[in-house]
């Protein structure tokens, strides 16, 4: 299938006339929360009692309510917009209790706290209660909003092993989003990859640089769109997507991962979070200027 062109172009024209938000970030608590002109946009929670750290809400530019849900039936470990994994040498990072494993964060830290971006790190330790830590990831987290129909979320994670590591095949694996029910596809809505092919049944198990989930609700349309940067390892990156509101670029599912000690592994995804549909959002423009950075 062909890559979405064309008319696209207009999109990034429209969006660049738009003017930019000015963003702050402050620490209120276990959380970071970050808005947008002074309205609310995400936050970054990290409290102990987590299973990991995660963004909720995210909060569409034309609604103002969150595109994606803090949890779900009948996946309630489907945190919004997060990373984790099971089958981390037998620990499990992704669900279940907190004695199978958790990733904790040792306290985020606000490089940059206002601006035309905001700029986070952290630094994480994935460790089951009472046994030393397996991974160390460090992860920088910038946001921005270029204009008044789009923000992005740039998520860098570094996954140091400090033992030689298996995961083994698992679709609960890596980066990941779940949006609310309204914009599911089981709700009218739609996921598109970026050869054109939609739903689950068009983009479970298929390589493709980006997604895009969006759909209508209250009168406007509004969708969050996961973009991988070619850097990454396995570029681009088989999806395990579900038509009830989950999406994520992950191999895993595929194949299992051997991460030797001390050998590092560097992921980097962008979010898109913005009004209209794919080709409103120029999604492929977009995705054309992240794979330069």
């Amino acid at each position: 299938m062909k890559r979405f062109t064309g008319l696209a172009v207009i999109g990034v024209i429209v969006a660049g006339a738009a003017s930019a938000g000015e963003l702050a970030a402050t620490l209120e608590g276990t959380q970071v929360n970050v808005s947008v002109d002074g309205k609310l946009f995400t936050a970054y929670k990290f409290a102990d009692s987590q299973k990991y750290p995660y963004f909720w809400p995210v909060m569409g530019p034309a609604s103002g309510k969150s595109v994606t849900t803090e949890t779900a039936e009948r996946y309630p470990h489907h945190h919004s917009l997060f990373f984790g994994c099971d089958h981390v040498n037998s620990a499990n990072f992704w669900q279940d209790t907190n004695d199978r494993g958790q990733i904790l964060s040792q306290g985020p830290k606000i490089v940059e706290a206002k601006g035309d971006r905001v700029v986070i790190t952290d630094e994480c330790l994935w460790r089951q209660p009472g046994q030393e830590p397996i991974i160390r990831d460090t992860r920088r987290i910038s946001v921005s909003a270029p204009a008044s129909d789009y923000r992005l979320i740039d998520f860098e994670i570094t996954l140091d092993p400090l033992v030689d590591i298996r995961i083994e095949k698992t679709n609960h694996s890596l980066f990941s989003g779940r949006v609310v029910p309204e914009l599911s596809v089981n709700s009218s809505g739609t996921l598109v990859n970026a050869e054109g092919a939609k739903s689950e049944a068009g983009t479970l198990g298929v390589a493709s640089p980006w997604c895009d989930y969006y759909g209508t609700r209250d009168g406007g349309t509004e969708g969050l769109a996961i973009l991988q940067h070619p850097a990454n390892k396995w570029f681009p990156s088989k999806w395990f997507t579900r038509d009830y509101g989950f999406f994520s670029p992950t191999p895993l599912y595929w194949e299992e991962l051997q991460l030797p000690k001390g050998q590092p592994l560097t992921l980097k995804y962008r979010v898109v979070v913005h009004a209209g549909d794919t080709q409103a959002a120029d999604i492929p423009g977009k995705f054309a200027e992240f794979s330069k950075n």
